[in-house]
């Protein structure tokens, strides 16, 4: 009897690529799936198509016009980014902002919490395919949007912080807080239907439950922040460093599992903790002035300044010379966050990937800032943050 030959199998492996515009992101990106049998071996996530250049505009620009800037930085979180950039010039001149001032930084500061989370929310669920729970959620949103409206001015971009404090629009007074206080009642009741409902649906939950793990571990030599490595596990939040908070009472939101269920119901309940933060800063709001404009500009070195945002940690740094700004670093939460999630879909299925990449809520507009700085006659790359305050490039 003949012996049969034996069979060799052939590993063939797929490479399946998402972007730069995808229906589960409105931004531009572009991802690189390396499948095998349809389950993920590798993932290479792109960025860059969305630059602008930001911190190399800022060179140069007097402070103030700079930190209008920053807002241009993501339409989400704009206020983070001008609130950074302004708390950065305040501590190296050494300004002091009225109490006032502060808690209604607090209150703008959980609104775009609020509506980011929201967001993220809404997006997860068109990604899971549930357009019900995407459409409840973007209902939710638009009342938190019309509160950002009536305090700030806009939509988007409100412009509410500068140096020294608030501008007078953005000062609440009795209506405003009452209005406030109304519709956080009105959001709170709409979000506590939505969270019973969300976690009722079994096959929603089968579905994000342990999918896109990521270790905490993992998470931590990564660099990851804010609530997606709080999703892991870890008892971090900037808040709980941030003078601005000294005076307001929250929990610390944490789930142990690191998967895209951790990170759903991770914003979930961080906006009931943020709906919290904000009735605290209705009710004891001090009256006061809303801005310190008497201070000095003077010349500093290299500020330094980190705040937590939706997303996680943002840091923003530069320094003061003649009352502009040389060597503006801009180092946003998504950029760490994002690398994870590369990792987090390794051994997913093709038709989860995607879930594991937006599970960190990405921002790849905020990320779309880095540049490579070189010195002109060597033509050797430089660290940009070796460079001096006095240096132009």
């Amino acid at each position: 009897m003949e012996e049969k030959k034996a069979k060799t199998q052939e590993i063939i492996e797929t490479e399946i690529q998402m972007g730069t515009v995808h229906p589960a992101a409105l931004e531009p990106y572009r991802v690189r799936f390396f499948v095998e049998d349809e389950i993920v071996k590798d993932a290479e996530v792109t960025i860059g198509v969305n630059h602008r250049g930001i911190e190399r505009i800022m060179e140069g620009l007097p402070v103030e016009k700079a930190n209008i800037l920053t807002e241009k930085v993501c339409g989400i979180c704009s206020n983070a980014h001008v609130w950074n950039s302004v708390r950065t010039a305040e501590l190296g001149l050494g300004v002091e902002i009225p109490e006032r001032a502060l808690y209604i930084r607090v209150i703008m500061g959980e609104l775009e919490r609020l509506h980011s989370h929201f967001l993220y929310l809404a997006h997860g669920c068109e990604v899971l395919g549930h357009e019900t729970f995407s459409m409840r959620i973007f209902y939710m949103r638009e009342t938190i949007m019309d509160l950002l409206h009536m305090v700030g001015g806009n939509r988007v971009q409100y412009g509410c912080s500068i140096i020294g404090g608030v501008r007078p629009r953005c000062d609440l007074n009795e209506a405003k807080l009452a209005k406030l206080s109304e519709s956080l009642d009105l959001v709170e009741k709409n979000l506590t239907e939505f969270a019973d409902r969300f976690t009722r649906d079994t096959m929603v939950i089968s579905r994000i439950t342990g999918v896109g793990i990521i270790p905490q571990e993992q998470a931590l030599k990564l660099a990851v922040s804010g609530p997606t490595l709080r999703a892991t596990g870890v008892k971090r939040d900037l808040r709980t460093d941030m003078f601005e908070y000294d005076n307001f009472d929250f929990d610390i939101i944490t789930q142990p599992d690191g998967d895209v269920k951790s990170n759903l119901l991770m914003r979930v309940l961080e906006s009931f903790e943020a709906i919290n933060i904000l009735r605290q800063a209705i009710k004891n709001i001090p009256e006061g002035k809303v801005a310190d404009r008497f201070w000095e500009m003077v010349d500093t070195d290299i500020i330094k300044s980190y705040i937590e945002v939706p997303r996680g940690t943002l840091y923003h740094s530069y320094a003061i010379e003649d009352g502009r700004v040389r060597g503006s670093i801009i180092r946003t939460p998504s950029m760490a966050n994002i690398g994870a999630m590369q990792y987090a879909s390794i051994g997913s299925h093709i038709t989860d990937a995607q879930l594991c990449i937006v599970q960190c809520d990405p921002c790849f507009t905020c990320s779309d800032r880095v540049m490579e700085v070189y010195d002109y006659e060597s033509h050797k790359q430089l660290d940009k943050s070796m460079l001096g305050s006095k240096i132009l490039y």
